[in-house]
């Protein structure tokens, strides 16, 4: 069949790549402004493929796009794409899991050596004046330190690579963990919480929403640490800011939330032991070209009937399944 690409949304300067990549195939694409339900309804009929980076594909605009074959997003989350429906309604979609990950790893880990070094008040007494180490004590040796992931999948792993050649003590869990390093303890989720001085979120959402509340702060060590880079909603952040302002947690290092942007009032950026970055995590400027060669070379796959890097659920395409586990070495993110 003949294939219409368009790319729904995206919040870059330009589709350079995208297009360089289509060409050498003969293949072009337009690029619309359609993120809402009611906007891809009314400008994405024509559509048989969509790339896309916030629009909402939901059960509706799946039964409203009956050309719609296939949905690429540019990121690793699906959080707005209704993977149900659209199995249901034969429409491919696809993700890139494992863009950026080196990125990601290495800005968790920046997050956790802002923390533990506290740098956070050397950085502001020195430019009040005051030159004096010891309003940062305690500061303990890594190798004395237990970092705990929760999800062992291509971050996670990037993350305890890192934190192992620190010399840290790395226990993981995650029940769906493989080809786990031997330099990392699988532990039960509770168990990661008691013991970690840093608990670091590595996971997608999907049903994880308030996965560290509470109940999941009061049996976090006293003085512990909190990094997240996956997704907002995974820790509840009024949870979190009642565990930072009575001092059971010592910081926390941040790179999403629930909403975005942050609020400039949000009760979290009182607290001096609150890192937090713009969602930045994923980029480098080689990261940036990859994703966008990527959300382009799974488009030309599908269209020229090439078995998929990343499908996501499992569709069939004349008498031929594409299923994510075509790619037996391909990890989870």
């Amino acid at each position: 069949m003949e294939h219409k690409i368009v790319i729904a949304d995206c919040d870059h300067d330009n589709i350079d790549v995208e297009l360089s990549i289509l060409a050498k195939y003969g293949l072009t694409c337009d690029w619309r402004n359609c993120i809402t339900e009611q906007s891809l309804i009314k400008d994405c009929q024509d559509a048989t493929v969509l790339l896309i980076e916030y629009a909402n594909i939901t059960r509706r605009v799946l039964e409203a796009l009956p050309n719609l074959k296939q949905v690429v997003r540019y990121g690793v989350g699906l959080d707005t794409v209704d993977i149900d429906a659209a199995t249901e309604h034969g429409v491919q979609i696809c993700n890139v899991p494992d863009f950026g990950m080196n990125e990601v790893a290495d800005h968790a880990m920046a997050h956790t050596l802002y923390l533990l070094r506290k740098l956070y008040i050397t950085n502001s007494n020195i430019r009040s004046g005051t030159w004096d180490y010891v309003k940062t004590v305690p500061i303990h040796r890594f190798s004395c330190l237990t970092i705990g992931i929760i999800g062992l999948g291509r971050i996670g792993k990037q993350y305890a690579k890192r934190a192992n050649a620190f010399g840290f003590r790395i226990i993981a869990s995650d029940d769906r963990a493989f080809d786990v390093p031997d330099y990392v303890t699988m532990v039960p989720f509770e168990t990661l919480l008691e013991q970690s001085d840093v608990v670091s979120l590595n996971c997608p959402r999907n049903n994880n929403i308030d996965l560290v509340s509470d109940r999941e702060f009061s049996m976090m060590k006293k003085g512990a640490c909190i990094i997240n880079v996956s997704r907002g909603g995974l820790i509840n952040e009024d949870a979190l800011e009642r565990a930072l302002s009575s001092g059971k947690i010592a910081g926390a290092g941040i790179d999403v939330v629930s909403s975005e942007p942050m609020p400039r009032d949000h009760p979290l950026l009182k607290h001096d032991n609150v890192s937090i970055s713009p969602h930045m995590a994923w980029y480098s400027e080689e990261s940036f070209l990859e994703l966008c060669s990527k959300v382009a070379e799974e488009a030309v796959r599908f269209v020229r009937g090439e078995e998929l890097c990343y499908p996501v659920n499992k569709i069939q395409i004349c008498n031929r399944y594409y299923d994510f586990k075509f790619n037996k070495n391909k990890e989870r993110s």
